[in-house]
């Protein structure tokens, strides 16, 4: 399946965050680091973190995990160039992180509105490995070009928190825990040799073909082999078998839609966020696509 590079170019022009058109300027070699962190500027709050719709459905100003873990989805496209932003969200999240090293799933929301429910109504002083694992997952992806990411004490921290909550995951652990505790196991087994001993304790959870209903989501809302190992080289691909990763990419690459976008199969809670959504879809596909050799 070819993938219509033009065609995405369309799409983003009428549906995309400017945010994302850079980001795929720079994965298309249109455009470099400097536009993608002055559009990431927009979304950043004197403190060092990061809010304002930066997660699509979570529209709150306020710094949130959320928005810190798109914000180091854009740290780590620009790499192998660094930034001192990313150190200053590394300082704001050991400023909100929680005396077990986790993260809450989201802070207080005085200003909810279009914001999720499972954001705005979200337990602040309880960590969540589901939001702790992606975002130090983001992190450990930063850290391997950008030492002082790599040696910040937030990601020794967190790290040593996702560590010990994954092998105490009981019997029926949520398709998202699941699947960013082994987008973390993955991305952290370059400089933590605990990560890729623990990537075995999720076999026993994941059918043979990688697809898990989301309990609580929509109807045919799933986690997908890719969400589990979105990039090759780690041990988390070694959970699929190979044909099952490769008829994955094919149906990925499948999944432009005749606009040129590519979509999402969750709810969005307000028509910022829908139109949000699949922006940062279209640029996350792309980015998985060439990272797989794809594109």
């Amino acid at each position: 399946m070819t993938v219509d590079l033009a065609a995405a170019t369309e799409f983003l022009a009428t549906s995309a965050r400017v945010l994302d058109r850079r980001r795929f300027d720079l994965l298309t070699g249109a455009g470099g680091p400097e536009p993608v962190l002055a559009a990431l500027d927009g979304y950043r709050n004197p403190d060092g973190g990061y809010g304002w719709g930066l997660e699509p459905d979570l529209r709150s100003a306020t710094s949130q995990p959320g928005g810190a873990l798109h914000a180091l989805e854009a740290f780590a496209d620009v790499v192998p160039a660094t930034t001192p932003r990313a150190v200053a969200l590394c300082d704001w999240l050991s400023a909100v992180s929680l005396p077990d090293g986790g993260l809450p799933f989201a802070l207080p929301v005085p200003d909810p509105v279009a914001c999720a429910p499972f954001w705005a109504g979200a337990d602040a002083g309880a960590s969540s490995l589901q939001i702790t694992a992606v975002v130090a997952a983001a992190a450990h992806r930063v850290a391997a070009v950008d030492p002082a990411v790599a040696g910040h004490p937030w990601l020794a921290r967190a790290t040593e928190y996702c560590l010990t909550a994954i092998g105490g995951l009981g019997d029926d652990p949520h398709a998202m825990v699941l699947a960013f505790s082994a987008q973390f196991l993955d991305a952290a087994a370059a400089s933590e040799p605990r990560a890729a001993d623990a990537v075995d304790r999720l076999r026993s959870h994941l059918p043979a073909d990688g697809v898990l209903r989301v309990p609580g989501g929509a109807e045919d809302e799933c986690m997908r082999p890719l969400d589990f190992t979105p990039l090759p080289g780690g041990p988390a691909r070694g959970l699929f078998a190979a044909d099952v990763v490769e008829a994955e990419l094919d149906r990925l690459a499948a999944a432009q839609q005749p606009d040129g976008g590519w979509s999402v199969d969750f709810v969005s809670y307000s028509p910022a966020a829908t139109l949000e959504w699949r922006g940062h879809r279209t640029v996350q596909a792309l980015v998985l696509l060439r990272a797989n050799g794809r594109l």
